[in-house]
């Protein structure tokens, strides 16, 4: 008999606490420690030496010296036009999805009027300069381009930039082929063929150039980072944070598949094995209340992960403490497993799946009914596949329109609607100890606002009183 590929947690018959549930959820172990005494030379390195650092650090770690770390424009061209019709279609289908989306996301100013002469505004400010990283390694993500840039051209960023590995097989150090055809489609001609730390280096401190064709300034600092990378890339952005602003702080990817006794075990057992294909460490977790159904679903997996292509990869994901099948007393029970687990990508497979749509608070996106898979939101559906991971979902959003935005607050008072606030204003800065706010107010009213022992009879002619 073939062993099961996943281990199963048991959650019935358990009084669990908020903790306790939080604690039996299977997490991949991220070694940040580690990563972090790896990246912190790097970012200072790059910060130092601009681009010589970048080809350093391309060679030893990409194992390519790029000729042009700015691939030049005509090189984004060639890809297009060499680009298969086919993908191109793909791909042009994709855009088209992901901007109607994007053009909905776009939030609107608003004013209250709090009284006469009293108004508060608030306007949404695009990001002035952007960095968008696009992950390489084990595959390719020209998705990954369109979902960073389709929602800040949508904001109305006016400047950004492209940061993704070297390709494997480019003797020049460029980047894939399709991922630079993908930023042509887009208008994006500031591309660079750096990755890992590095990149998010460049795009946080800047670089200058160190060979003729970099210039004097091979790339301008960003106000922002975004896009999905491994270890060392979530661990750079979570260094700069604060130099520069960041999306997230990504993880290993990951799904959850809420199902009961209706699911078809074999689309589950796909859909598994789908999230799994990416990244040794990806959570792939299966959360149902059907004992018979989880025989059916290892049996699956033992026939299908054998065919897939990247088995080996599949089969260590699956069998890892960051997967597994977590078996409950009822949808009841699920509900608050998936909503402790708080996937990335959440799949509903239920009998009644907007009921259980109605009770789950945290999740990235949600998957509803068994023609709504992941893969969907990875490439087509118009969604974001950029989206919060490692049950940060419990507190953040998706990338999107608002990722590229900043609200602001305008402030319009006239004199009438200051006045009728000014002796409220000076107490509250009293009782905080700060007179110094309360006089500024009052500077506008009466003649003199420090003299303390004059100060209310001042107001009351004032007609602050």
């Amino acid at each position: 008999m073939t062993d099961n590929i996943m281990h199963v947690i048991d959650l019935r018959g358990r009084n669990l606490s908020r903790a306790d549930l939080l604690k039996a959820m299977p997490r991949a172990d991220m070694g940040t420690h580690e990563a972090t005494e790896l990246v912190l030379p790097i970012l200072e390195d790059v910060r130092k030496r601009g681009a010589a650092a970048l080809r350093d650090f391309e060679e030893r770690f990409d194992h390519v010296r790029p000729i042009d770390l700015r691939v030049p424009k005509q090189r984004l061209q060639e890809a297009l036009e060499a680009l298969d019709p086919k993908v191109r279609e793909a791909i042009e289908e994709s855009v088209h999805r992901c901007r109607a989306v994007s053009a909905s996301q776009v939030p609107s100013g608003f004013h209250t009027d709090l009284a006469d002469g009293a108004r508060v505004s608030e306007r949404w400010i695009p990001i002035e300069r952007v960095g968008l990283y696009v992950p390489g390694g084990k595959a390719v993500y020209p998705s990954s381009v369109i979902m960073n840039v389709v929602p800040a051209q949508t904001a109305g960023v006016e400047s950004l930039a492209i940061a993704t590995p070297p390709s494997k097989s480019s003797a020049e150090g460029l980047p894939d082929p399709t991922i630079m055809a993908t930023c042509a489609i887009l208008g994006v001609d500031e591309v660079y063929a750096v990755g890992g730390a590095q990149a998010i280096a460049m795009f946080a401190y800047g670089a200058a150039g160190s060979e003729e064709q970099d210039g004097e300034i091979l790339c301008d600092p960003v106000d922002k980072i975004t896009g999905p990378g491994n270890i060392f890339v979530a661990t750079a952005k979570s260094l700069v944070s604060g130099v520069v602003g960041i999306d997230a702080v990504a993880g290993p990817t990951e799904i959850a598949i809420l199902a009961d006794s209706s699911a078809n075990p074999e689309y589950l057992a796909a859909d598994l094995i789908g999230q799994a294909e990416h990244d040794e460490l990806a959570g792939s977790v299966l959360i149902t209340d059907d004992e018979s159904q989880i025989q059916k679903v290892q049996d699956s997996l033992n026939a299908r992960v054998p065919r897939t292509e990247h088995s080996e990869r599949v089969h260590t994901s699956l069998s890892g403490s960051q997967s597994g099948i977590i078996l409950t007393d009822g949808l009841k029970q699920s509900i608050a497993a998936a909503n402790a687990y708080a996937a990335e990508h959440l799949e509903i497979q239920t009998s009644d799946p907007d009921s259980a749509i109605s009770h789950i608070r945290n999740a990235g996106a949600i998957f509803r009914g068994p023609y709504s898979p992941v893969p969907l939101g990875d490439y087509m559906s118009g969604s974001n596949h950029v989206l919060p991971t490692g049950g940060t979902a419990r507190f953040a959003s998706g990338l999107g329109v608002h990722t590229f935005m900043k609200p602001v607050e305008v402030i319009e008072y006239d004199e009438e609607g200051l006045k009728a606030l000014a002796d409220k204003i000076n107490t509250f800065a009293v009782s905080e100890d700060l007179p110094g706010h309360g006089e500024c107010v009052l500077t506008r009213f009466v003649d003199d606002p420090y003299d303390k022992q004059s100060l209310q009879e001042q107001e009351r002619k004032a007609g602050l009183l």
